[in-house]
């Protein structure tokens, strides 16, 4: 029954239009009334302690990082060391969309960003080069929800939180995953343009390659730099945040010397803006982690799993259909911030490892940022790309089911992920 009040409550108000953060309040006061604990205190301790959390200061410094590196030039630089380097191939604007994205991805760790610091360039590019719009907006879509599985990520970073796991391994377990879907959607774009007739960019002299490679090669650092401190202990991923918002700032000022000084109030209250959403969120959700635990939640849903507890990839597909279908309706954040304390006793359970079932749990989430109607990528996508859901869908249901093809492979070959990881580690 505790089960069904916090449901239906959340559900319930969600349906009437209550943002998430507060719904997250207002089933957690539910909770606690049907329990009869009720106490203001408790609400206000929890919401406190929701945000209170060291490893969550790395979410306002990478926000920070990714305003910086779009004001002061890294993002356009990007894109050309792309463009030089496959802009002459059949279909070529598309790979550059792919690889941009990748790149991308080790820069912000923002799905939504990519989306639209991509598609308002490179859009226009591929429609007036003959592409179709809506096959090309699908594309940036797709390939924009690479940047919260490939480091530095902040779903990761939540989840890590919410879990308590190790956020350093959670990064280095999505890389090889985050290069696997640019490699499907590489595959996926070549089977669409191997016989079709668009525009190609004259084939790039060494000299010219090699100044796109200059130019880009403050921009191709950060993402090294990020990793590999990480992966030799010199920085946390909180100091990481920081390096990356630090680092961003004077390539901008001083090396490519495209951001002003006069730009970075403006910069500054964007990132606070979006900053304290993801935080409030995290702070409400607090409040429900909290009396999930008390109403013994995990443990009723344990025992309605507990036959499936002993088959590991029964159990895996069970989950992931379950939040396949769950991202359809509720954002990244906060599907993260509630389910993962409820499923996370039942994955250990079964003894599966832990940080293998959060790449699954975050790529499954991404992929529910391309899926209506919420579909948050979808409807950035749709503003840039400047079409409607219904085209965009036609637009981006090959490179999703792509997605969801290497979701099954990793489920099915947890090598995918569990190896690699060990060699990075």
């Amino acid at each position: 029954m505790t089960l069904g009040v916090f449901l239906g409550s959340l559900l319930g108000v969600m349906a009437l239009g209550m943002p998430i953060a507060f719904a997250l309040l207002f089933s957690g006061v539910a909770l606690m009334i049907y329990l009869d604990i009720f106490d203001s205190q408790i609400v206000a301790q929890n919401l406190i302690n929701g945000a209170d959390n060291f490893p969550l200061m790395a979410i306002p410094f990478f926000i920070l990082a990714g305003e910086l590196m779009n004001a002061g030039g890294i993002s356009k630089r990007i894109i050309q060391f792309a463009l030089a380097l496959v802009g002459h191939i059949r279909g070529g604007l598309g790979y550059v969309a792919i690889l941009a994205s990748i790149l991308f991805a080790g820069l912000s760790g923002s799905a939504v960003a990519d989306t639209a610091a991509l598609g308002a360039i490179l859009i226009p590019m591929m429609v007036k080069a003959g592409y179709d719009r809506n096959r090309s907006t699908g594309l940036i879509a797709a390939g924009g929800i690479i940047a919260p599985i490939i480091p530095p990520s902040i779903p990761m970073i939540i989840f890590g939180v919410t879990s308590g796991l190790s956020i350093t391994k959670l990064f280095m377990a999505g890389i090889v995953p985050g290069l696997l879907i640019g490699v499907g959607l590489m595959i996926a774009w070549w089977a669409m343009v191997r016989k079709g007739n668009f525009d190609v960019y004259p084939r790039r002299s060494l000299k010219e390659m090699l100044a796109a490679t200059k130019g880009a090669i403050w921009a191709l650092l950060l993402p090294l730099i990020i990793v590999g401190g990480l992966r030799g202990g010199v920085f946390t991923p909180t100091e990481a945040a920081v390096v990356a918002a630090f680092y961003a700032l004077f390539v901008g000022l001083v090396v490519y010397r495209e951001l002003k000084v006069t730009q970075l109030y403006e910069i500054l209250v964007a990132s606070a803006k979006t900053t304290s959403v993801v935080m409030f969120l995290a702070a409400a959700a607090m409040v429900s982690a909290w009396l999930i635990t008390v109403a013994n939640i995990p443990a009723t849903l344990t025992d309605m799993l507990g036959p499936l507890v002993d088959n590991p990839l029964l159990l895996l597909i069970v989950i992931n259909v379950l939040v396949l279908l769950v991202g359809t309706a509720m954002d990244l954040t906060p599907t993260i911030l509630i389910l993962t304390p409820v499923l996370m006793p039942v994955i250990e359970q079964a003894g599966i490892d832990p940080i293998y079932f959060g790449v699954l749990f975050i790529l499954n989430n991404c992929i529910g940022l391309l899926t209506p109607p919420v579909g948050t990528v979808l409807n950035v996508a749709c503003g840039v790309g400047k079409i409607g859901m219904e085209d965009i869908m036609k637009g981006v249901w090959p490179f999703l089911l792509v997605e969801i093809v290497i979701l099954v492979l990793l489920i099915l070959f947890p090598a995918i992920v569990t190896v690699p990881l060990e060699w990075l580690t």
